[in-house]
């Protein structure tokens, strides 16, 4: 909850504020600590200050047509100038150095002209840096108690000269109140935007921490799974591999030919195997799945497609599947991926515009298969948008990458979904008789 007394706090921990420009500045010039940078603000603060003094003398006492003797000119010069002073300790005693701005402001005013109100800037600075560090009560107690003091130094330096005490009263109380009070609200103002600015920051921190974490989980169970199904591929065509081998065996001597293409074969099938193994290496994997007999079974591929478009008919979908071109024999990694892929894609059309229709095609190209899923909207139904990228999405983007297809997703013209699945080929699997 953001509050304007104190510095801002996100879950109970103070948030430490960023450096503004000029300190990020005066950090790259070597001038780092904060006593350092405010030493530095009252050097350039007290020029500023001698500078002004200058234009008063030379032209405002002249316009004005007051004189100033030259005692009391140096006690002005002098006092107006070292009210900078104070300023070193404006971040690490606020207090303090308003304290003592307004007790040099007391000599300033005695040193001044009757009709005259000299203000000086370290007023200004001193009142606003009360009202960044300070809670806003105590801020405006600390100021508004600085004014009186002005108001009464006038009131005394008019009843000493002889001068009339109504007017230089009400000049020093307007400009105690600007000078103090206002600065210390605009100073207050300032202070809570730069709070409410860190917590900005610190919650769009927090939630990309999140959004990582999620994602990663999220890419860690689809590996799991995989790892799970890999596992399932390698039992389900080892056993193959290791019949193939038994016949090969008989056939050496009676056969040689039907032996020579049944060792092609284990040959193709072992160094699929391999590869698909090397995909998830160190990947832990979950409690592998099986068939009805309780056996290892292998992951559903692109012909088990005629029954998931089945499923998802009975459960309401208008569903079609196409394919095209010749059917060719995928790495058993890579076929699952496209059923993966083929049934996320109706979950999220069923998830997102339930009642849409969705088009399936599986394309055997030359040198690429592809899988497309699109659905467009139905009559009368608005699609769902969402701005993030849902975790069934990282999921098939992890599966895309890991057997070295491409997938592309996003909206229609029409106002659908697309999502294209696409895995080059750069050759193809051998089929032999001996082939389980």
């Amino acid at each position: 909850m953001l509050t304007t007394d104190g510095p801002a706090v996100f879950d109970g921990v103070p948030v430490p504020p960023r450096l503004g420009r000029l300190d990020s500045l005066l950090t790259r010039l070597g001038v780092t600590t904060r006593p350092a940078q405010d030493a530095l603000l009252a050097a350039v603060v007290a020029l500023m200050t001698a500078g002004l003094l200058v234009v008063l003398f030379q032209y405002v006492l002249e316009a004005e047509d007051l004189t100033v003797g030259p005692a009391q000119g140096v006690l002005l010069a002098v006092a107006t100038c070292a009210q900078a002073l104070p300023l070193v300790l404006r971040r690490t005693r606020p207090v303090l150095c308003l304290g003592l701005v307004v007790a040099v402001q007391v000599l300033v005013i005695a040193a001044s002209p009757p009709d005259l109100s000299v203000g000086g800037i370290p007023q200004v600075i001193a009142g606003y840096t009360v009202g960044t560090l300070l809670p806003a009560r105590r801020a405006l107690m600390v100021t508004g108690a600085a004014v009186p003091v002005g108001v009464l130094a006038a009131a005394v330096t008019a009843l000493v000269s002889g001068n009339g005490l109504l007017m230089p009263a009400a000049n020093h109380l307007a400009a105690g109140i600007g000078t103090y009070v206002v600065s210390a609200l605009v100073g207050g103002a300032v202070a809570t935007r730069r709070r409410y600015v860190e917590l900005l920051h610190l919650r769009a921190e927090e939630l990309m921490r999140t959004q990582r974490a999620t994602t990663q989980a999220a890419i860690f169970a689809e590996r799991s799974r995989m790892a799970r199904e890999l596992h399932d591929v390698a039992a389900h065509h080892l056993s193959g591999l290791v019949v193939q081998a038994a016949a090969v065996a008989r056939q050496i001597d009676s056969d040689p030919e039907a032996a020579k293409a049944g060792t092609a074969w284990i040959r193709g099938q072992g160094k699929e195997t391999l590869d698909s193994l090397r995909l998830i290496v160190g990947v832990l994997r979950e409690r592998p799945s099986v068939d009805d007999d309780g056996h290892d079974a292998p992951p559903p591929g692109l012909d088990a497609l005629d029954g998931l478009v089945r499923t998802a008919r009975t459960l309401g979908d208008t569903v079609e599947l196409v394919r095209e071109g010749r059917p060719r024999d995928l790495a058993p990694i890579a076929d699952a991926a496209f059923y993966r892929v083929a049934q996320e894609s109706l979950s999220n059309a069923r998830q997102h515009a339930p009642g849409a229709p969705v088009r399936m095609a599986v394309r055997f190209a030359e040198r690429e298969v592809s899988l497309e899923v699109v659905n467009t909207p139905a009559a009368g139904r608005t699609p769902t948008v969402s701005t993030r990228q849902g975790m069934g999405l990282i999921g098939m983007r992890e599966r895309a990458h890991l057997v070295g297809a491409t997938l592309t997703t996003g909206p229609t013209p029409s106002g659908g979904w697309r999502v294209l699945l696409t895995l080059p080929l750069h050759h193809e699997p051998t089929n032999t008789g001996g082939q389980e």
